[in-house]
């Protein structure tokens, strides 16, 4: 049986949802990476700029509730991330189409250069690495990668 995924534009109601899958998805893929924030500075960020003041759209399961998070701002893709139980079912690739549909002059994104999934899965979608840094210019302060792609 195949669950019921609906990419949809965020609203405020969402809003904790997607900050959880956002921390969710981070202390799994990243584990070895420290967050800047604690959770309740991350979930008040995503409450009060990321859902009123960017493109967000989210994923939703039927019976689960939000799985998935994307944010564009421009030609930046800033923002994908995954309930780690959700992966490996087609929602990034689905998310990956639609910020094309969105941006299609082009789109750039940052990941960790530890993240190699990431890697693998934005180079799948046609991403190049354009940039590597030492990690000064982020939060974080952990090395990163700019991946572009252009049709």
């Amino acid at each position: 049986m195949t669950e019921t995924v609906v990419l949809r534009r965020a609203v405020a109601a969402d809003a904790r949802a997607a900050a959880d899958v956002y921390l969710r998805s981070f202390d799994a893929a990243l584990p070895t990476v420290v967050r800047p924030h604690t959770d309740d500075e991350v979930r008040d960020y995503i409450r009060d700029v990321v859902v009123p003041l960017r493109e967000t759209w989210v994923a939703e399961a039927a019976g689960a509730g939000v799985v998935g998070l994307m944010v564009l701002d421009g030609e930046s893709l800033s923002q994908l991330y995954l309930d780690p139980r959700w992966r490996g079912r087609g929602i990034g690739d689905r998310f990956m189409a639609l910020a094309k549909e969105r941006g299609p002059q082009g789109l750039s994104l940052w990941t960790f250069q530890v993240n190699k999934p990431a890697h693998r899965f934005y180079e799948r979608h046609g991403f190049v690495a354009a940039e590597y840094t030492d990690g000064s210019g982020n939060e974080e302060r952990e090395p990163d990668v700019r991946y572009v792609w252009r049709p």
